[in-house]
């Protein structure tokens, strides 16, 4: 659990590991352009406490499961209200609360796939999601 300002944010997931695999694209485990659950068995989770905002996107307080739809050059990150789901299939496009276009970094390589919180400054903090080298930042704000 973190705690940004007033809020407290819940990650629930687990954690496959690459094992020396390619992790995504063509001849990759997780192929571009799939809608995938970032993680294994039960589909991860985010709890918040409060609304908030990610990437400037308002996403209200509630629980959430998180899916990805991984690109070369960018991935779409979707909050679903389906919060308490097995990893496949996707829910669908009308249980999204908020999907987001976001420009993936690279990082060193994360063996073991993470969410972490490099930064919490204030009502504002990061939410990495990494595996591999790839890593795809989520910037979360707490309105006061």
């Amino acid at each position: 659990m973190q705690r940004v300002a007033d809020a407290e944010i819940e990650i629930t997931y687990s954690r496959p590991v690459a094992r020396g695999r390619t992790l995504f694209g063509p001849d990759g485990i997780v192929s571009y352009g799939e809608e995938w659950n970032p993680g294994a068995d039960q589909a991860t989770a985010i709890e918040l406490s409060r609304d908030v905002t990610v990437n400037g996107q308002p996403l209200p307080a509630g629980v959430y499961s998180i899916w990805a739809i991984p690109g070369p050059d960018a991935w779409t990150m979707i909050f679903s209200h389906a919060g308490d789901v097995y990893h496949v299939p996707y829910p669908g496009e009308d249980r999204d609360a908020l999907r987001l276009t976001i420009a993936p970094e690279q990082g060193d390589h994360m063996e073991t796939l993470a969410f972490y919180f490099p930064v919490v400054e204030g009502r504002d903090a990061v939410l990495r999601f990494h595996w591999g080298r790839v890593v795809v930042p989520l910037a979360i704000h707490v309105p006061g």
